[in-house]
């Protein structure tokens, strides 16, 4: 158990790295629910719905394949000098204690 006790994981995932694939997606879906709109003021309602799930069941697991590798891309793991506190580094908290708003 000392090994891993070594090693300290950090999360460097912002907003500003998913928000080009947010944006994406729902221009994707926006595409979608329009020519769902289009399709269903020609009379033709069941197209029209399949057209919106065939849409979110494709485009679901790129969202999700490019969430997911953007997610592990920012997973640092970083060999900790001896003697090195977690508790005390910046940005990282003592286990056991509740995150607490900046004042």
């Amino acid at each position: 158990m000392d090994q891993i006790s070594r090693y300290r994981i950090v999360c460097t995932l912002s907003f500003g790295d998913i928000y080009g694939q947010i944006v994406a997606w729902l221009i994707v879906i926006f595409i979608s629910l329009a020519s769902a709109m289009a399709l269903m003021g020609a009379s033709k309602p069941v197209y029209a719905l399949a057209t919106v799930g065939l849409v979110l069941v494709l485009s679901l697991p790129f969202l999700l394949f490019a969430f997911v590798t953007t997610l592990l891309n920012h997973i640092e793991v970083k060999a900790m000098a001896p003697g090195e506190d977690t508790a005390t580094n910046a940005g990282t908290m003592a286990p056991g204690r509740p995150a607490q708003a900046a004042s």
